[in-house]
C-alpha cells in the first residue's frame, strides 16, 4: 500500500461499522474512488469535516487493491453557503448523483470534476437561475460523455448558415431547407447560440451568461425532449427538483 494524495470532490458518505465512513470522491487523479476513513465519526477525529458531500480539497491516501484508506484531508471549499439553502442542496445534489452515475474508476475525469466544481460555484453563487444552471450542466455532461447534439451544421446537408430547426431524429440542428422537408422544432437564434456556448466554451467560462425568461423556457424544452430520447436514466435527486 503506498500514500498518494488526491485531489477530488466528496459525492457521497455513508457509514460504516461503528466510527467509520465510507466515501465516494471524484478525483482528478483516479476518477471515482470508494475511500474509507477510519474513526471519521468520533467528535475529536480530524476527518469528521471532511467526509460530507460537497467537500472539495486533497486527500492523502494509502492505496488499497480496491479502495483508499484517507490518512489526512485538507479541504479548500465546503460550499457551506449552498448547503444552507434547501434548494440549492437538491440541485447540487442532482450533480453529484450525475457525476457518480457517469463517471468511471480508474480514468482521466479531471473535465467532469472540473465541471461539478465550476457548477456547484456558480450555483452557490445566487446568480443564475436553477434552471438555467440545470441546462448548462446537463448539456455539457453529455459533450463529456460525446452524447451530445450537433449545434453547428445541418445533420442533413452540412451546411452551417441558417440553421432554423432542431431535429430529435437527427441528433440536432436542420438549415432551414432541410427543416421544410423534415419534421422538427423551430429554434430562436439565441437559443441556438446558447447551446453553441455551452458546447464549445471552456468549462471555466461556462458560467458567464444569463438568458431571458422566453429563451430559458425553450432551451429547456429542448434538452428535455433530448433527455427523454437519449439520456433517460432517472436520477433519485430529481424527485426534489
Amino acid at each position: 500500500m503506498g500514500l498518494v494524495t488526491l485531489t477530488g470532490l466528496v459525492l457521497s458518505s455513508s457509514d460504516v461499522g461503528e466510527f467509520d465512513k465510507r466515501l465516494v470522491i471524484l478525483t482528478k487523479e483516479s476518477g471515482r474512488v470508494t475511500a474509507f476513513a477510519k474513526g471519521a465519526r468520533r467528535p475529536n477525529n480530524p476527518l469528521v469535516a471532511a467526509c460530507s458531500p460537497f467537500c472539495f480539497g486533497t486527500f492523502e491516501a494509502y492505496e488499497g487493491r480496491n479502495s483508499y484508506h484517507i490518512s489526512k484531508a485538507n479541504i479548500s471549499n465546503y460550499f457551506r453557503d449552498l448547503v444552507l439553502d434547501y434548494e440549492k442542496v437538491c440541485l447540487g445534489s442532482y450533480f453529484l448523483e450525475v457525476a457518480d452515475f457517469l463517471s468511471v474508476e480508474g480514468i482521466d475525469e479531471r473535465h467532469r470534476l472540473a465541471l461539478l466544481y465550476q457548477s456547484l460555484k456558480a450555483l452557490e453563487s445566487g446568480k443564475f437561475s436553477l434552471r438555467l444552471l440545470k441546462n448548462i450542466y446537463d448539456l455539457r455532461t453529455w459533450v463529456i460523455d460525446g452524447e451530445y447534439p450537433n449545434v453547428f451544421q445541418c445533420c442533413s446537408c452540412g451546411k452551417k448558415e441558417n440553421l432554423t430547426t432542431f431535429s430529435l431524429k437527427r441528433h440536432g440542428m436542420l438549415c432551414r431547407e432541410c427543416g421544410n422537408l423534415e419534421s422538427g422544432t423551430d429554434i430562436s437564434g439565441s437559443t441556438l447560440y446558447a447551446m453553441q456556448f455551452i458546447v464549445s466554451s471552456k468549462i471555466e467560462k461556462l458560467y458567464t451568461f444569463v438568458l431571458n425568461n422566453e429563451t430559458e423556457e425553450e432551451l429547456t424544452r429542448i434538452l428535455s425532449a433530448y433527455r427523454l430520447n437519449y439520456r433517460a436514466h432517472k436520477y433519485k435527486s430529481e424527485e426534489f427538483l
